[in-house]
């Protein structure tokens, strides 16, 4: 399932400077080196000492930032950090050029065996809820529980205004898409973004869309910014091809942790259809629907996402240490 084409990005080393990645308030960024791959991790302070480790992992074109209102609002609750993927945010590609489900899974978990952090409560969002899915079932040492906002599982009936997502993951698209629209200004690319990931744009506040657009200008200075996009588009792709013991929807029937599914009535990526076989494919298992949400909930409704979280800690275990199927 990785990718067998060579890098054809630059070294981390000699990367051009780009202006420096935004840091809110409250938030801290470091860098964390591990074998074949540095990750960018954005944490912020806990409201007090002792509180169980969170991770955060965002989705196809997003980065750390995503996570940062959630992060806020569980600021109480758990002790955050948010991963920016190889070649993602501030992260620089993965020395193998390695972009597929499983190697950004891989990356994860290597950044959890070296910072010790583990086992955390573990969120992951579009892309980044089928690699938390798979980090889940594979290194169950590793996650305690599992809140997964809108995840990149497999569907047989991909809707229409998900479509050109995948076909970046096609050889040659991205760099027709590039060309085609090399004339659309960060805003545009913004607008087109916020209208396709929000269920209501409206809610995007003015300060964030500035904010967003000069994360873009950023992001398309950097000479493997498609190449990220593409070779994780094609990944996702490929894992949605993928069966056996390997497939995502095997893997989700393996997890242990106690799961939070969130999925948003409006979402355009991820159909809303799609809640109902995550409820049943995840043993122990609470799900939330949001009618008026897209496809990055914990962005637009930060608050409910982190109130079911609550409710999701609040839920007694059984004897094993696994919460009660709230189904049953």
């Amino acid at each position: 399932m990785s990718s067998t084409e060579s890098p054809s990005v630059p070294a981390a080393s000699v990367l051009p400077r780009v202006a420096p990645v935004r840091v809110g308030e409250g938030e801290r960024l470091r860098s964390a080196g591990l074998p074949g791959v540095t990750l960018t991790i954005r944490s912020r302070r806990p409201a007090r000492e002792g509180l169980p480790p969170a991770l955060y992992v965002h989705g196809l074109g997003g980065s750390s930032q995503n996570w940062s209102s959630l992060m806020a609002e569980l600021a109480d609750a758990v002790d955050s950090e948010a991963v920016d993927l190889p070649g993602f945010g501030d992260s620089p590609p993965p020395d193998d050029g390695d972009y597929s489900v499983t190697g950004h899974a891989r990356a994860v978990i290597r950044y959890l065996d070296s910072s010790g952090r583990g086992p955390v409560h573990l969120f992951g969002n579009s892309l980044g809820g089928a690699v938390a899915t798979r980090v889940a079932a594979v290194r169950p040492d590793l996650v305690r529980t599992l809140t997964l906002v809108s995840p990149a599982l497999p569907e047989l009936r991909v809707q229409r205004t998900a479509v050109p997502t995948g076909l970046l993951g096609v050889p040659g698209i991205a760099a027709l898409f590039t060309r085609l629209t090399k004339e659309w200004t960060a805003e545009q690319r913004v607008r087109g973004v916020m209208g396709l990931c929000y269920g209501d744009p409206g809610r995007v506040t003015p300060e964030a869309f500035r904010l967003a657009v000069e994360e873009l200008e950023r992001r398309l200075r950097l000479p493997y910014f498609w190449d990220a996009m593409a070779r994780s588009a094609r990944g996702i792709v490929n894992a949605y091809t993928l069966g056996g013991q390997h497939g995502l929807w095997r893997q989700a029937e393996r997890v242990l942790a106690p799961t939070l599914l969130v999925y948003g009535g409006r979402d355009q990526l991820v159909g809303f259809r799609m809640a109902a076989k995550a409820a049943r494919a995840f043993r122990h298992s609470r799900l939330v629907t949001l009618p008026d949400a897209g496809h990055v909930a914990m962005m637009e409704y930060p608050d409910v996402v982190a109130g079911a979280f609550r409710e999701l800690l609040a839920q007694p275990a059984d004897a094993d240490g696994t919460a009660p199927d709230p189904r049953s």
